[in-house]
């Protein structure tokens, strides 16, 4: 999900819940995503995703961003389109896991322990590495279609393009 504001591009990103990500912030971001099923059709398990990771409905046209290469040679695949909520709405679906380590014990944790906007540079900085490439293809996108003009800074109006 993207959204317009002061004349920026602002990408929602969600923070993974669970242990090992509880203290990490820089590079510790995604975008939306995870397994596709079965038979299932990658855009539509896009939509699925989402769904489960925030509790919101992908609506509007979705705008392909292409794929990455996660390290170890995992390929992800990302839509991205304009809508916008409020990040501290957001509710994920659950894991469960054995915490602590050789304890016995499985507890349950949110896929997803927070959301929230940020703008591109941000979230190139946030962003798990191989995902900022999906928010500099988005920026160019944006910029393709005068939804924000590249040369102005971050409070200055769009020009009329006439």
């Amino acid at each position: 999900m993207f959204r317009v504001r002061n004349g920026q591009v602002e990408v929602l990103l969600v923070h993974p819940g669970g242990p090992f990500w509880a203290r990490k912030d820089d590079g510790a971001w995604f975008t939306p995503k995870g397994e596709i099923m079965p038979g299932e059709e990658e855009l539509a398990a896009a939509k699925r995703e989402f769904r489960e990771e925030t509790g919101l409905n992908p609506t509007g046209d979705l705008i392909p961003l292409g794929s990455v290469r996660h390290k170890g040679g995992k390929v992800v695949k990302a839509w991205a389109f304009a809508g916008d909520c409020d990040p501290q709405s957001v509710v994920s679906n659950t894991f469960s896991m054995e915490w602590p380590p050789r304890s016995g014990r499985l507890q349950e944790f949110p896929e997803v322990d927070r959301a929230q906007f940020f703008t591109i540079d941000q979230a190139k900085r946030k962003l798990h590495p191989p995902e900022r490439e999906f928010v500099e293809r988005l920026a160019q996108i944006c910029i393709d279609r005068g939804l924000v003009d590249s040369a102005r800074g971050p409070t200055e109006p769009v020009k009329d393009r006439g």
